[in-house]
């Protein structure tokens, strides 16, 4: 059987933790930022985990990780 291909656009988005999951940036933080508040821009910066919904798709694009 053929070697998977690793979905590129995917594999900078996501990063593994320790446990498996995976970790993501948020979004809605490139452009159109002086309307956003302090604090909404605070919590953008943070990164948060894949939802459990879209976990067994993500796993799937990226088999290596």
């Amino acid at each position: 059987m053929p070697k998977m291909k690793t979905k590129s656009a995917a594999a900078k988005r996501f990063k593994a933790t320790g446990t498996g999951k995976l970790k993501r940036n948020k979004a809605y933080k490139s452009h159109i930022l002086t309307k956003k508040t302090t604090k909404r821009k605070r919590n953008l910066r943070k990164a948060a985990m894949t939802d459990a919904t879209n976990e067994k798709n993500m796993k799937k694009i990226l088999p290596y990780l």
